[in-house]
Order: structure tokens, then C-alpha cells, then sequence
């Protein structure tokens, strides 16, 4: 196997374009943007019963995910595996 790519002697990537701004000039980007969708009136508008029914429905949607979670049984790490790919 060649290790020369398995090793982390290299330098991390240089951050570049948009992430590589202030978090201020991003902020002044993305808020050009914004409000040039607005004009152009390719913006949602949410309306209040939108919003709401949005809000409702991430929240039951996160509560249910919680919920199969905690429902779960617990994983017992004290049995080991003895079957292994050959095995199968």
C-alpha cells in the first residue's frame, strides 16, 4: 500500500472563495442576494399560517425522531461478535 497519501504530514487546504471571507462579507453577500430575489419576486413570502404549520411540522418530525430513539433497545457491548465475513 503506498502511504504517501495515508500520511498527514501535508498541510491542510487552503480555504478559498466564499469560506474564505469574513464572516461580515458573507453576510453582505448573501444579503445582496436576498434582496435582489425580493425584487425579482423569486422569493417565498411565508404568510403567518405557513410559518406556523412549517413550525409544527419539523417539530413533530423531530419529536417522533427522538421518540424511535429512546424507544430503542439498549446495545449490549458486552457480547462479542464471532461471525465474520467469511462466516456469512
Amino acid at each position: 500500500m503506498n502511504t504517501e497519501h495515508t500520511e498527514h504530514t501535508e498541510q491542510p487546504k487552503a480555504r478559498r472563495g466564499f469560506a474564505a471571507m469574513s464572516p461580515q462579507k458573507q453576510r453582505e453577500i448573501a444579503s445582496k442576494g436576498g434582496r435582489v430575489a425580493h425584487e425579482k419576486g423569486a422569493a417565498h413570502e411565508w404568510s403567518v399560517d405557513e410559518a406556523r404549520l412549517a413550525g409544527r411540522k419539523g417539530g413533530s418530525v423531530r419529536h417522533s425522531r427522538r421518540k424511535a430513539m429512546n424507544d430503542m433497545p439498549p446495545v449490549d457491548e458486552t457480547v462479542e461478535r464471532t461471525e465474520t465475513w467469511s462466516d456469512a
